[in-house]
């Protein structure tokens, strides 16, 4: 009987488990915290409560944390990026959620159990929030705890057919040899990301790293691959479809109407597309207009608070125009979420889940190729820097006469 060799992962602002589904079975889960009971159930339905917390990030203490996890990952919350304004002491009650987070890798740092790598996914725009301020802070923090850093870009459209670029801010102990490039890459390090880079102080610029991935498979599926039959869903009026029709763009208008002309004519040809709605404000007042698109893509999935919500689908064929809303199954599949998943019953939770995760197969991608062997270096080195086990006493006289 061998010790299970899967490193330890504490999951913060865990949602519904989302990076744990995309960390997968080589990885075991020590802790789960989030503050959202509605998050926690979901959580609970598909993992076990066994190792899940719920509540605010403030009131756990280090001892709430078992063991020594090779991995923390931290979802701080998107709408959450001002961390450099809200900072008001790492300990301080109204500093931001993510520095709840940092107060306890602190401590643990203090206990000798310091996570070897942490990861901090967020939106992209944390790279400009607050004049690039907020960027700053968070590589000061790791700095100053000991890390090399460096962030990536993906965009789950490479894995998913939903458009999600996100950040990942990878924080490691150890050196990373073989992980790390020279320069940046195109696919990981965007301009914005390298213009974060260029802003910091040549102090903060020492401690960071382009980290190495390869560039991801070839994606083979599209939106509508993953939507229910037509059948099973319920579709919105003509009359609520063209409502919904006249809040495009002229431009986007006389695009639909050219698609739905092109399938009028060609027996059998289906165009799928997504549509958002978006809140404009001009000097007139604000008013709502709608996007679509139709290159195999959904736009970014989000909460029922981020601005477009919940997201349409035009179906056109045989030069006619449907619409419906989203499932939250379907949106669960974007996600990279398997059928297997369990949702909340009410589709507006279950939305909210969703839109406010992390895209599995994207934490699947990180966790192959660079979180798995940052983990297993860090763990080799620490086991390297152990004494030697004592000697059996059966095994002493004999170790007496070896030269």
């Amino acid at each position: 009987m061998t010790d299970d060799p899967a490193p330890g992962v504490y999951e913060f602002f865990a949602g519904g488990g989302m990076a744990r589904a995309g960390l997968g079975p080589g990885w075991r889960t020590l802790f789960a915290n989030d503050f959202d009971p509605m998050k926690g159930r979901a959580y609970a339905d598909n993992w076990g409560a066994e190792h899940l917390v719920v509540g605010d990030v403030h009131a756990l203490t280090p001892q709430d944390l078992p063991g020594r996890a090779a991995l923390a990952w931290a979802s701080s919350p998107c709408q959450d990026l001002s961390l450099a304004g809200r900072r008001g002491g790492l300990g301080g009650a109204r500093s931001s959620a993510f520095f709840g987070f940092w107060r306890l890798m602190q401590a643990l740092d203090n206990d000798g159990r310091a996570p070897a790598v942490v990861v901090i996914e967020n939106v992209t725009g944390l790279f400009t929030s607050n004049g690039g301020e907020d960027f700053r802070v968070l590589c000061e923090v790791l700095a100053a705890a000991g890390y090399g850093y460096g962030a990536v870009e993906l965009d789950a459209a490479d894995f998913t057919p939903q458009s999600r670029p996100r950040m990942f801010m990878i924080a490691s102990r150890c050196d990373g040899v073989g992980l790390v490039d020279a320069a940046p890459s195109d696919h990981l390090h965007s301009k914005r990301l390298c213009a974060a880079h260029d802003r910091l102080p040549p102090a903060l610029r020492t401690g960071w790293r382009w980290w190495r991935l390869p560039p991801p498979p070839w994606r083979n599926i599209r939106l509508a691959d993953l939507l229910e039959p037509d059948a099973d869903v319920p579709w919105r009026t003509a009359a609520d479809t063209d409502r919904l029709l006249d809040q495009l763009a002229p431009l986007q208008r006389l695009r639909l109407d050219q698609i739905a002309a092109r399938t009028a004519i060609t027996p059998g040809e289906r165009a799928v597309g997504a549509l958002f709605r978006r809140t404009r404000t001009t000097a007139e007042g604000r008013f709502q207009r709608a996007e679509v698109r139709f290159d195999g893509l959904a736009g970014c999935l989000r909460t029922s608070g981020g601005g477009s919500s919940r997201q349409f689908l035009l179906v056109v064929e045989g030069g006619q125009v449907r619409s419906r809303h989203m499932t939250a199954r379907e949106a669960a599949r974007l996600m990279g979420l398997p059928d297997s998943y369990r949702l909340p019953s009410a589709t507006t939770a279950a939305l909210h889940l969703v839109g406010d995760g992390v895209a599995v197969p994207v934490v699947r991608w990180l966790s192959e190729h660079l979180l798995r062997p940052l983990a297993t270096a860090a763990l080799t080195d620490r086991q390297a820097d152990l004494p030697p086990p004592p000697i059996p006493p059966i095994l002493k006289p004999l170790r007496k006469v070896l030269p």
